[in-house]
């Protein structure tokens, strides 16, 4: 038997049903982000970072995009031959599949692949958020309050602390009640969805959770409300760096938009602390006479002959001489044809913008504000020369 000190499991089946035609076919932690990522390059790399090297990535929707991308886990150093990355999906059982009912179930799918390593920690992540932390601090937070289950918590804007799991915590850093996205919040601790649990009590909850008829099998509204029922030791790990949950569209574009403000705090050129992607080995981007860009971030492999200006275009994304494409988000393989304006949006891989279509508007253009939002372009769809698409509209192929 292999002992690793903490094992990190990683649940990235969500299907993103929020984030609409953009996880029609993949599923959300696999949603490209920054021009040369996906959304889960972020937990990997910082369970990398944090030195831990045993991390199970628990799949189930459209898992085919995921399981190819993630492949022995080279890029993010985890090819190892003792831990390394794991691509668990649901047990295919004798009369089909167990589908993961909760995240709770879903960590009790794969006792036996935790067991492997008898693990005195297990670190539970979502795989579908945008930031960097240093998990290895967080364990030792854990320790050093002899805490059974720690959470780690954000302080979120008191508007928007009803949208979160909140928490109250004593003056020990001890968390002492619970708040499910209430509508009058106590606080504004807003649980991050990363645990740190001792493992020989989760898996105990874990197991009594499963034979509870009716539980929901969730870590949020079952597991831990149940080990706080049971008096056990529940820390609170306070988090200061960026974070943002990308489940929604308005929240990936903005997150793609924090890449070009050095205000924001994602800061991705910190060599103590690298993100690491799959590597496209495009050439470099290239850039015609015509061409005009300022605070853009453009991948390798792009071409560019229009103007682009406060956008992030990912590899062998093109813009046709006389296009404009302002504050939106191009993804890989992407064509917008000559005349095409692109304005706040989204535009899905492989997608081709017809000649002088105009996709999406500027807030300050739209007559009433309640109906402007992101317009987002889905993958493989041909845009027809001079269509319209609307603030908020999704066209599917």
């Amino acid at each position: 038997m292999q002992h690793q000190h903490c094992v990190a499991m990683l649940l990235a089946g969500g299907q993103g049903s929020r984030l609409g035609v953009l996880t029609h076919k993949i599923a959300k932690p696999a949603v490209p982000y920054g021009g040369k990522y996906r959304i889960i390059d972020f937990p990997l790399s910082n369970c990398v970072n944090s030195g831990i090297d045993t991390v199970g990535v628990l799949t189930q929707y459209q898992p085919l995009a995921l399981n190819d991308y993630i492949g022995k886990g080279s890029p993010w150093d985890l090819n190892r031959m003792h831990g390394g990355v794991h691509v668990l999906s649901p047990y295919q059982q004798m009369q089909g599949t167990q589908w993961y009912k909760g995240t709770a179930n879903a960590i009790y799918q794969n006792i036996h692949f935790i067991d492997r390593y008898s693990p005195e920690y297990v670190l539970v992540l979502s795989g579908d958020h945008i930031y960097k932390m240093d998990y290895a601090k967080m364990l030792a937070h854990h320790k050093e309050k002899q805490a059974d289950c720690t959470i780690a918590m954000l302080e979120v804007e008191w508007e928007e602390a009803s949208r979160f799991g909140l928490m109250l915590v004593g003056d020990d850093g001890f968390i002492t009640e619970f708040e499910e996205k209430p509508e009058n919040p106590r606080s504004n601790k807003a649980s991050m969805g990363v645990y740190v649990f001792t493992w020989a009590k989760l898996r105990q909850y874990l197991i009594d959770d499963e034979a509870k008829a009716g539980s929901s099998n969730d870590f949020g509204k079952d597991v831990i409300p149940a080990m706080h029922a049971a008096g056990e030791r529940m820390a609170a790990y306070a988090f200061d760096g960026y974070w943002k949950d990308v489940g929604t569209i308005e929240s990936l574009w903005e997150a793609n938009m924090d890449l070009l403000n050095p205000k924001a705090g994602l800061d991705m050129s910190d060599p103590s602390w690298v993100i690491y992607s799959r590597n496209t080995n495009a050439p470099p981007a290239l850039f015609g006479p015509q061409a005009k860009t300022q605070n853009c971030l453009i991948a390798n492999g792009c071409k560019i002959d229009g103007e682009v200006d406060a956008s992030v275009l990912f590899p062998w994304a093109q813009v046709e001489e006389g296009a404009i494409v302002r504050d939106s988000i191009l993804m890989p393989g992407v064509t917008v044809k000559a005349g095409a304006v692109v304005q706040y949006a989204i535009i899905a891989e492989n997608a081709v913008v017809g000649e002088d279509c105009v996709v999406g508007v500027r807030p300050e253009h739209c007559s009433n504000k309640d109906i402007w939002g992101v317009a987002v372009v889905g993958e493989n769809v041909q845009l027809e020369p001079s269509r319209v698409v609307l603030p908020k509209e999704m066209v599917e192929a």
